[in-house]
């Protein structure tokens, strides 16, 4: 009688069958472990303010007083998922504050935009006033010249939007907020030297998301 798989006899059979079933068993299992964390757990997305530029921010009087200013910012959205990607379902809005006055929203990506599994976006944003953005108050203004003696402006970033998993009907909302400081700086300058990136928090997300 020969040997192996392929004899006749019904014991080498079953140990075929058994060694087979053994085989099927392990590629089961290393399947789900490589597809339960790749498919299966969400992990969020890491947004940050690489650099920054102000190349004005500047107290302009009318009947009120207003900020005019010159802001630019390079954005990174990191989707550390292996094997998920991201799919805007509305445009990322960027918008931005100053003693808690709006400034400005600046359309980041459009509807349709993607950021593939592992990969970066990277994004630069700018946005300028020529003295329509916030209204200070007495308070605002005096917060403005306070930070004015310091060279060192606090500006609130916010990003907003929605968004789908690939292979996933849900839309998930997203919101960020980034706090700068930032320092006048001469027009056309990035990579300000000083400038330390800042990881925006993420708002908690709601369930499946």
């Amino acid at each position: 009688m020969r040997p192996g798989c392929c004899g006749d006899a019904w014991e080498n059979m079953k140990s075929c069958l058994t060694y087979l079933g053994l085989l099927a068993l392990v590629a089961l299992v290393v399947a789900g472990i490589v597809l339960v964390p790749a498919y299966g757990i969400l992990r969020h997305a890491k947004i940050t303010v690489e650099d920054a530029s102000l190349t004005r921010f500047a107290l302009v009087k009318t009947p009120v007083t207003l900020i005019a200013y010159n802001l630019t910012l390079k954005l990174e959205i990191h989707n550390p998922n292996w094997a998920i990607g991201i799919k805007y379902d509305e445009p990322l809005v960027a918008s931005y504050n100053f003693d808690g006055q709006p400034l400005d929203r600046v359309q980041v990506a459009g509807k349709g935009g993607k950021v593939g599994a592992r990969r970066t976006a990277v994004y630069r944003v700018g946005s300028s006033s020529a003295g329509a953005g916030a209204t200070l108050g007495s308070a605002g203004e005096a917060w403005f010249r306070e930070q004015n003696a310091t060279g060192v402006f606090e500006v609130a970033a916010r990003l907003t939007g929605k968004f789908k998993y690939t292979a996933r009907y849900t839309k998930c909302e997203l919101v960020a907020t980034c706090p700068l400081k930032l320092r006048l700086t001469p027009p056309g300058t990035m990579g300000v030297a000083g400038f330390e990136r800042v990881t925006c928090t993420l708002d908690k997300a709601k369930k499946y998301c």
